[in-house]
């Protein structure tokens, strides 16, 4: 015989309330930076200052480089660069990964202000080995969306919304993008930063990385020249 159990009180019912919206805040605002600590950082591009942040809800450590006044107002050159850990520390020609970071350091300090936010979410959000297995499956003739289907991912699971809070951190108020990914400049966007415009990035094509940009241009929707060798037969595939 099922027990019975008496109304619970208005406080109980008051406080399961506060903890689903709580939870449902949570979900909509998932991350929670914190600032560490900040240190020089001299470059082969000009001397930048290093800042650290933690995501406490994930334990993910992101890093913002930053050159000059960022804190003035004025539009900031900026870039949200992903980690590539083959093509920024280990030279990999499959991407443009890595010429993209060093371009955007590079412009950084031609422009002589500005800030990189680099974000430690390998492979497009699949972790390190997930994109071995991912290179894998491109050795074998997929392209980078086909692979991470196989291997049960989404082509792209980067996410950008802690972009805001440390930009927030470092005083910057609207940004000048360098992207040529128009889904990023909408992710930041929709978490509340403002990107006045978009600035091309279109750097390090190579013929081992011809057919990952022709699919990020046909497949991603990137703003990129496709090669003479471009197979654009699926531009519709996502328009």
């Amino acid at each position: 015989m099922r027990a019975k159990f008496s109304k619970p009180p208005l406080i109980v019912c008051l406080l399961a309330a506060i903890s689903r919206l709580l939870i449902s805040s949570t979900e909509v605002f998932p991350l929670s930076i914190k600032y560490i600590a900040s240190s020089k950082l001299p470059t082969p591009f000009g001397e930048f200052t290093m800042h650290g942040f933690e995501d406490e809800s994930t334990g993910k450590e992101h890093v913002a480089l930053s050159m000059g006044d960022i804190d003035s107002g004025e539009p900031v050159l900026a870039r949200a660069h992903s980690e590539c850990l083959t093509g920024d520390a280990l030279f990999s020609m499959r991407c443009d990964c890595g010429y993209q970071l060093e371009e955007a350091l590079s412009s950084v300090a031609k422009e002589g202000r500005g800030v990189v936010l680099y974000l430690r979410q390998e492979g497009r959000g699949i972790g390190l080995l997930n994109k071995i297995k991912a290179y894998n499956l491109q050795d074998q003739g997929a392209d980078t969306v086909e692979a991470n289907e196989q291997l049960g991912f989404g082509a792209d699971l980067r996410k950008y919304d802690m972009c805001q809070p440390m930009l927030e951190h470092l005083g910057v108020k609207t940004i000048r993008l360098m992207t040529n990914n128009p889904r990023k400049v909408k992710a930041l966007s929709d978490a509340g930063v403002n990107v006045l415009e978009r600035v091309a990035i279109e750097v390090g094509r190579n013929p081992h990385n011809d057919g990952y940009l022709n699919t990020k241009a046909s497949k991603l929707g990137h703003y990129l020249k496709a090669s003479a060798k471009a197979d654009i037969s699926h531009q519709d595939d996502d328009a």
